[in-house]
């Protein structure tokens, strides 16, 4: 895909992977499609609570990853993601849309990311079998002791201690 004069295509997929569902593990391997490079950018925002240590939310993402790992990478970042985009060379970042309230969100934020920073925003839609799945749902269904295993990629056990 990529001739000697152009750049990789790189994809920046931020969020939070508190913690990673189905639905974004689809996005991620539809998006490889489209890019060289997806790099799932898991933001650590010291002002927001999570409930999984950012340690093991991206041990999960490499986890149900890993056939992947040669052009799927994970890191952590803090601050704006445009500046995480500059820092990591993407041209794009990626977000996955479920539903008109998340378009309305990642429309703003499209249109700012262009308008400052030069990068351009990529909305996947989500396959209609995960539309209903979040990361918050499954935290819930996790805290009540509820039967969340469907939700989240095969193989991870949600567990909240450090690792």
């Amino acid at each position: 895909m990529t001739s000697h004069h152009q750049p990789p295509r790189i994809a920046v997929f931020p969020g939070s992977f508190d913690p990673i569902t189905v639905g974004h593990e689809a996005i991620i391997r539809r998006a490889l499609h489209l890019f060289d490079k997806v790099i799932v950018a898991i933001g650590h925002n010291t002002a927001k609570k999570t409930l999984f240590p950012l340690e093991r939310r991206m041990e999960w993402v490499k986890f149900a990853l890993q056939d992947k790992s040669d052009v799927v990478e994970v890191q952590s970042f803090t601050g704006l993601t445009i500046d995480f985009c500059r820092k990591v060379n993407a041209q794009f970042i990626l977000r996955g849309l479920r539903n008109s309230t998340d378009f309305e969100f990642e429309y703003s934020a499209g249109q700012v990311n262009r308008q400052i920073g030069g990068i351009e925003t990529v909305l996947m839609l989500t396959d209609p079998q995960y539309t209903h799945i979040s990361s918050s749902i499954v935290r819930d269904i996790f805290l009540y002791g509820g039967e969340f295993e469907s939700l989240i990629p095969k193989g991870i056990h949600l567990t909240t201690d450090e690792p």
